[in-house]
């Protein structure tokens, strides 16, 4: 059965993740800032959250730095630039891929690693982990899915 991306749904704890990243993200001064958000929302919920809290990754401050009001002001995304969006819309890609009949935590995660890059892993090394690791941690079932992509 064919989905348009736009049709496919989410699992509960995608929803969750991605509801409360849309009333925290986009109060980040900066991507390192919002890929923290991401993280901290993402231990929270679903298969992700399960191998977050196994890694050892609990609940902890926003570790981004304070920086001057015009470095903030250059790191800010340009007005209009809905990132949730854009890892809502890469995470259905991602769900479309593996042929998921909704989106899931997974798909989530896999989209901040193409949305953030970078960003995303030293949010991940900041608290104690690494993109390896944590897909290491994943159900077999969901790396096999992942691995066929």
């Amino acid at each position: 059965m064919e989905h348009s991306t736009s049709q496919l749904g989410l699992s509960e704890d995608a929803a969750i993740v991605l509801a409360l990243a849309d009333t925290a993200v986009p109060f980040a001064v900066s991507p390192e800032d919002e890929a923290e958000r991401w993280v901290r929302v993402l231990r929270l919920h679903g298969i992700v959250g399960t191998a977050l809290q196994s890694l050892g990754v609990g609940e902890a401050p926003l570790e981004t730095a304070a920086q001057p009001a015009s470095v903030r002001l250059l790191r800010r995304r340009p007005l209009g630039e809905d990132v949730v969006q854009m890892v809502t819309d890469e995470a259905r890609n991602f769900a479309l891929a593996r042929s998921a009949s909704a989106v899931a935590t997974v798909d989530v995660l896999f989209a901040l690693f193409v949305v953030y890059g970078k960003p995303f892993d030293r949010a991940l090394y900041v608290r104690g982990t690494t993109r390896e690791e944590l897909i290491e941690r994943l159900p077999a079932e969901v790396q096999a899915a992942v691995a066929a992509d």
